[in-house]
């Protein structure tokens, strides 16, 4: 075992030493035909394009980077492996005027650090809790639709061979941002563990006045939190990914009715996490089903087929009042990967 994953199985055993011993929820049958693997990216296609299309043509649209720069000394993931790039010197070719450069990844894992993109198959469900001492029971992992981990990862070394990365189409599609900064922070960054509610979602709608728009199917939700205001790069204070605010169990049953495609916050879980939570000092999310402390990664991969994006940029947008853009996502088509790094990005034209 290497340290990044002993890291990771101290940091769950803690987790689950403060969680009740009761068990909890299935995954969903899927809404979509038989066989789906696309989840609410089914909602894509002429009708989201038609929608970004005025985003696209108008004068004053600008374009949004709404990712971090990666590199080995930005903010990494307790759950990832740590990613470590190697950067090779000026070579050149015998008997020829050329030269060039190079890299190569050490380690890491590429898909869990920076802005990253979770595959529907980056989370499963187990029928009761895992006690942490016994051999984990893989083999009763559920997944989105229905499948099982025989039909998902039949072997401990296999790639995912349903609801991988590389199943995702390009998703093109109207943005929706909303300032939970100025909403609930009242300008400042939202609190570790504070949620965002369904009640919040609608309220912030209205604020911006997009109560008439509201979320429509295949729309893409960015929520920006102020959360992202602590990436530093190079991250000396180690506070980014310690903690956060998040989507509140509310919320994502609010999303999968709207057929939200994909939910992006600047956060690094996505799901809410109180100061001292993946230590096993505080107690889960309010709201967060027993056994279930993860539960809006569970309930938005597991169960709606709802995309997820951690650590978006959302800041710029946020500062020119971009409130619905066209936004253009595209993972890596990496075979049977459970995430992929990502480079969304928004266009759309500023209100100020």
């Amino acid at each position: 075992m290497t340290r990044g994953q002993a890291h990771r199985a101290l940091l769950m055993a803690l987790t689950l030493q403060a969680l009740p011993q009761l068990a909890y929820a299935q995954s969903a049958t899927s809404a979509w035909p038989p066989g789906d693997e696309l989840g609410m990216a089914n909602t894509l296609g002429s009708s989201t394009w038609q929608r970004c299309a005025p985003h696209l043509a108008d004068p004053k649209s600008k374009s949004y980077e709404l990712s971090y720069i990666r590199s080995n000394t930005m903010p990494q993931s307790p759950f990832g492996t740590p990613l470590v790039d190697k950067y090779r010197p000026t070579v050149g070719i015998p008997g020829t005027m050329h030269a060039f450069n190079g890299e190569e990844t050490v380690s890491g894992e590429p898909g869990a650090q920076g802005t990253q993109m979770d595959a529907i198959g980056h989370f499963a469900v187990l029928p009761e809790k895992w006690d942490g001492k016994s051999p984990f029971p893989a083999n009763k992992a559920q997944y989105y639709g229905g499948y099982t981990q025989q039909d998902v990862k039949p072997t401990p070394d296999s790639p995912l061979q349903k609801l991988g990365i590389e199943k995702v189409p390009p998703i093109v599609t109207t943005a929706v941002l909303l300032d939970a900064k100025a909403h609930l922070g009242k300008g400042k960054a939202m609190e570790p563990g504070q949620l965002v509610k369904a009640a919040d979602i609608e309220a912030m709608l209205k604020a911006q006045g997009l109560s008439e728009r509201g979320i429509q199917a295949g729309d893409v939700l960015y929520i920006y939190t102020g959360w992202g205001d602590n990436w530093k790069d190079p991250d000396t204070e180690k506070f980014y990914y310690t903690k956060g605010p998040g989507l509140a169990f509310d919320a994502a049953k609010f999303i999968e009715q709207k057929k939200v495609v994909l939910v992006a916050l600047d956060n690094p879980f996505t799901d809410p996490v109180a100061d001292g939570f993946l230590a096993g000092k505080a107690p889960p999310p309010e709201g967060a089903p027993d056994g279930l402390p993860f539960v809006i990664h569970h309930y938005n991969l597991a169960h709606s087929g709802i995309y997820q994006i951690q650590n978006a940029r959302l800041g710029d947008l946020a500062r020119d009042k971009v409130w619905v853009s066209c936004t253009i996502i595209l993972p890596l088509r990496a075979q049977g990967a459970a995430g992929s790094p990502v480079r969304p990005v928004s266009i759309g034209a500023p209100l100020q």
